[in-house]
């Protein structure tokens, strides 16, 4: 891709797209199973450190998502929302096939590798790291 603004558009999209959902995956664990709920859940499924990390993934998510919606810090960011769907996907849904009706993996795949893609390609000129030195080289 080329870098008209066509790609800054484009990646705005999929990142104020993409950053929603994580948002309010983080809000949901925060305020619907509260961090108590999301450490049993992790605990139930043999997470690593459930008590660590039910509050890096709450707040990974939650912070992480507003980030991206910004385009800030998006090379660091969406690796480590990458490596969160990453963990999703083997400790929860990869056994469920790919359906998300199913409890399936399509969503997170989605999210992974839309968040991985962001972390190679940049946030593109409409972003923060745009105005950052060092980082906006990758936009």
């Amino acid at each position: 891709m080329g870098t008209g603004w066509h790609r800054d558009i484009a990646l705005l999209i999929a990142r104020v797209g993409i950053g929603i959902i994580f948002v309010a995956h983080g809000w949901q664990k925060l305020n619907d199973q509260g961090i108590e709920g999301v450490q049993a859940f992790f605990t139930s499924i043999n997470a690593p450190l459930p008590e660590i990390s039910a509050y890096v993934v709450t707040y990974l998510e939650l912070v992480g998502g507003a980030l991206l919606i910004i385009g800030a810090l998006t090379p660091l960011v969406g690796f480590l929302l990458f490596c969160d769907m990453v963990g999703a996907f083997v400790l929860v849904h990869a056994e469920n096939g790919v359906f998300v009706d199913d409890g399936g993996y399509e969503l997170v795949l989605a999210l992974g590798v839309g968040s991985l893609l962001i972390a190679a390609c940049g946030a593109g000129r409409l972003s923060v790291d745009r105005m950052i030195p060092g980082l906006n080289r990758f936009s």
